[in-house]
Formats: structure tokens, C-alpha cells, sequence
């Protein structure tokens, strides 16, 4: 499908549309507003890039895991990486079975248990989820971020372990065969209709098969045009920080780092109001 050259509302014709006064602000997300009307209808602009955008989301969804790219990628980034699958066969009984998706194989496990690993302070899982494109295209950049913070506190980090057909708690039986103190999950989000790339990074204390996900933290929108490697980086060790010292995760587990606004400081103006208002 081709991606419209224009998605503005000059490029439909004439007068026939209704430019919306909060077209503005679109500069500033990738949500669709202020998209105008021709009549009772969308312009052409905005509907075809709403049927590419859905388009794009679906695409995400079905886009097999290139495994053997990504594991020749995170090997030549870190010592001990391993390669694993869930329970689920394929693509088709992943989406049609979410359960089998939180399971390790048993081939899985026993290649865990032959790595004679007993404890360590934090289990690493990379998850193709239901975007495999986000995984492609983010998860090692961020875990270059992540890795040698890891490292730099003294943490034992068991093997980066990428597996196919999972889901986020997958990492509980990762972390259980690991012995692993804290258990990471870095998953390919459900695509967004502005967002087939989205990375989620959840965190679980003592993961451990049959955790709720009541018990996790969850960091998500990490991708260039959402939330930066830089600053998702930040909470992720913020948590896990705290977590170490409280012993705990999830819902009880909150956030109460101070982090940059992106907004600025208010002294450029209020990006929410029209120019003529702002400053």
C-alpha cells in the first residue's frame, strides 16, 4: 500500500473542507486530531492514511520474529545469549491460544536447566509479542542502555533469552528456571494505529510461574517517536532499584521519580492553547 504523499488538508480539493481549529496540534503527537471534514466525512488525506496506519498495525501483528537476524544481532552485542519458544507451534495458535504463549516449551526448559544456572539477580527476556517489527528495531538498542547499568551495580545477569511466540509472562517460568531475583521482559506491544513499533519493558520481583499481573511494572510507548531509549532506560533502573531495596513489584511499586518533561518548562508557551494565546 502506498503512504499518501500529503496527509494535510490542502491537499484535498476545494473548498468542500472544514479545516478544525485543533489542527495545529498534531504537530506534537501522532494521535489523529483536528483532521477537519468534508461534509459528514473524513477528507481524503486523513482516510487513507487511517487505512495505511491500519494496514501497518496489521502487518506488525502477523510479522514473524526474524530470529536468526536478532540472535546474530544481540550475540554480537553480549556474552550469553540463548534461544527459546513458548508453547505455542506457530503464529496461527499464538493468537488463538494466549495461554500456550505464557509457557516455555519443554525443550525450552531443559535447555535452561543445562546451563547449570542457579541463581542470579536479574533474568533478561526479549519476546516478539504482537509486534515483532518493535523488537527488530528497538530491543537491543535498549538493552545497550540497560546492560552495563546492570553490570555497573554489581547485578548478576543471567542470559539474554529471545523466544518466540511469547507473551509477558512468559518471564515468570524464565525467571523460576533462572533462580532470578527480578525477572525483565522486553515485548513487542499490541500495534497502535500510529504505533506498530511500540517496545514494552515489564518488571516482575521474584518472577515465578503464576504471578498476577498485578505484580508487575510496566514502561511502555518506548520507540524513537514515543518514549526515548534515554528516558524508559531511567525508570526501568529507578524501579529496579527501589524494588531491590523494598523487595516488591507492581501495584505496589510506585513511580515516584522525578522525570524531565519533555514539555519544557513552560516558558516557551502552553503548546495546548492556539499561538495567539500561548505566551
Amino acid at each position: 500500500m502506498t503512504e499518501p504523499s500529503d496527509t494535510s488538508m490542502t491537499s484535498d480539493t476545494g473548498s468542500t473542507v472544514t479545516p478544525n481549529p485543533w489542527q495545529q496540534l498534531s504537530e506534537h503527537t501522532d494521535a489523529r486530531i483536528g483532521l477537519g471534514r468534508a461534509g459528514g466525512s473524513l477528507p481524503t488525506a486523513p482516510h487513507l492514511a487511517f487505512q495505511l496506519a491500519h494496514a501497518q498495525a496489521r502487518d506488525a501483528v502477523h510479522l514473524p520474529l526474524d530470529t536468526e537476524e536478532m540472535m546474530s544481532t544481540l550475540e554480537s552485542r553480549f556474552e550469553s545469549v540463548v534461544r527459546l519458544h513458548s508453547q505455542a507451534s506457530d503464529r496461527s495458535e499464538y493468537l488463538r491460544h494466549p495461554d500456550l504463549g505464557r509457557q516455555l516449551s519443554d525443550e525450552s526448559l531443559e535447555q535452561l536447566s543445562a546451563m547449570n544456572i542457579e541463581q542470579c539477580d536479574l533474568s533478561i527476556t526479549v519476546v516478539d509479542g504482537l509486534s515483532a517489527r518493535a523488537i527488530h528495531e528497538h530491543a537491543a538498542m535498549l538493552l545497550d542502555h540497560l546492560i552495563p547499568a546492570f553490570e555497573s551495580r554489581g547485578w548478576s545477569v543471567g542470559p539474554v533469552a529471545l523466544v518466540e511466540q511469547g507473551r509477558v509472562a512468559i518471564g515468570d517460568p524464565m525467571g523460576e528456571a533462572l533462580g532470578a531475583r527480578m525477572g525483565l521482559v522486553l515485548i513487542g506491544e499490541r500495534p497502535g494505529l500510529s504505533s506498530p513499533d511500540s517496545l514494552g519493558v515489564y518488571f516482575t520481583w521474584k518472577p515465578q510461574s503464576g504471578r498476577r499481573d498485578s505484580e508487575r511494572n510496566c514502561i511502555s510507548n518506548i520507540r524513537p517517536r514515543g518514549q526515548s531509549f534515554e528516558a524508559a532506560s531511567r525508570l526501568v533502573l529507578y524501579l529496579l532499584d527501589e524494588a531491590s531495596r523494598r523487595e516488591l513489584s507492581g501495584v505496589e511499586l510506585k513511580d515516584d521519580s522525578v522525570v524531565d518533561s519533555e514539555l519544557g518548562d513552560g516558558s516557551q508557551g502552553n503548546f495546548l492553547l492556539p499561538r495567539d494565546q500561548a505566551s
